[in-house]
């Protein structure tokens, strides 16, 4: 890696409280302004939980929650415009003395919930989060240091958005079928006729302590792409076999549209449905089926329960679907299997990149390794 060497101490960086280099707001006290129809994200202390038609800025910002059990949690908002109620924005006061990149990389590795305060309600304050101190070099090395990071970055948003281009473009095809279902001889049946539940458990709790996770904490919305797991050691009972490349569909409030690809085996628990396609070419018309808006409207209505709606097995069985005949079902599997062996592709290699990044930022953020300005 070109202009990077080891070293063991830092001798110039200069520490400094953020109260100097940025002013903080509350998102809810900041005027917005608005576009009809525009979908600009609304960030929550863990993310992105919907879209509006209002925004606050045209450029990126740092935001930080400061409420509840995600007090803490680093973003920096995607795209440009966006909007936030309960999070603290971190307005960079001159940009000639701290990299915004730079800083949001830097604030994902300081101690940041140590100004936490609360018990039953947990936040931070502007405060206390003014007094954090951290340690910062030139701006040229923080530019730098900033540029190696986000080339991961990069490359996995990079993936993510080829990843969602190849989903659109299943479910563009199997609406034109729809529209053809004259010629195309398509018969009315249901769901239940193409999938199976797998229905493996383990006996005891050594047996999938050591296994890869998926819940439904760790299924992305409105993606087949696994973003990250967990250890098997998390869950106590019931733990659920899944094996590489089957569809995982989240049973618990269905309305967030949990359906995964399993990019490897693992364990989950009785939230999740574990599906199997009863025949082989049949893999690919079933995930696309799964993952459709049509899909999820339904089990959203079928779903029990006011606080936990919680979808059965049964009604998603019994769901009407139609199918085209078997010539071109497979000739559809050909097709499209191939966009979504990508996507677990992609997946996997983004889990590669984001541990390699995560292993770097440490060691950048706290002068282990150091990084010579571009010449």
């Amino acid at each position: 890696m070109k202009n990077v060497k080891l070293k063991s101490k830092i001798k110039t960086w200069r520490k400094v409280k953020l109260e100097k280099v940025v002013d903080i707001v509350y998102g809810k006290d900041l005027p917005t302004r608005e576009l009809k129809n525009q979908g600009f994200p609304v960030y929550g202390g863990n993310g992105i939980i919907g879209y509006s038609d209002k925004y606050l800025y045209d450029e990126p910002q740092i935001i930080v929650g400061c409420r509840g059990a995600y007090s803490g949690n680093v973003f920096e908002t995607k795209p440009k415009s966006f909007i936030t109620h309960n999070s603290l924005i971190l307005q960079l006061k001159n940009s000639n003395s701290i990299d915004r990149k730079f800083l949001f990389y830097k604030l994902l590795k300081a101690n940041i919930k140590s100004t936490i305060t609360g018990s039953a309600q947990p936040q931070i304050t502007i405060t206390e989060l003014n007094q954090l101190e951290i340690a910062t070099p030139n701006i040229e090395k923080q530019k730098r240091i900033a540029k190696i990071l986000s080339a991961f970055d990069e490359k996995i948003e990079l993936n993510n958005k080829i990843n969602q281009t190849l989903e659109e473009m299943a479910q563009t095809i199997f609406k034109e079928w729809l529209s053809k279902n004259q010629k195309l001889n398509i018969k009315n049946q249901k769901l239940g006729d193409l999938m199976s539940l797998r229905k493996e458990k383990f006996k005891k709790y050594e047996e999938w302590k050591n296994l890869k996770l998926l819940d439904l904490g760790r299924f992305p919305q409105k993606s087949l792409a696994i973003t990250t797991y967990g250890k098997g050691e998390e869950i106590k009972t019931a733990g659920i076999k899944f094996k590489n490349g089957d569809i995982l569909f989240g049973a618990v409030r269905p309305y967030f549209h949990k359906v995964v690809i399993a990019p490897f085996d693992g364990v989950t628990n009785s939230s999740v449905f574990v599906i199997m396609p009863k025949k082989e070419n049949h893999y690919a018309l079933l995930i696309t089926i799964l993952f459709s808006e049509n899909t999820i409207n339904y089990t959203s209505m079928c779903a029990s329960g006011t606080k936990m709606p919680v979808l059965k097995w049964e009604d998603l069985c019994n769901m009407e679907v139609l199918i085209p005949g078997d010539k071109v079902i497979d000739n559809f599997n050909k097709r499209v299997k191939n966009f979504y062996d990508l996507i677990v592709k992609n997946a996997l290699e983004n889990q590669k990149l984001a541990a390699l990044r995560d292993l770097l930022l440490p060691k950048l953020m706290s002068g282990e390794i150091l990084v010579n300005s571009e010449e």
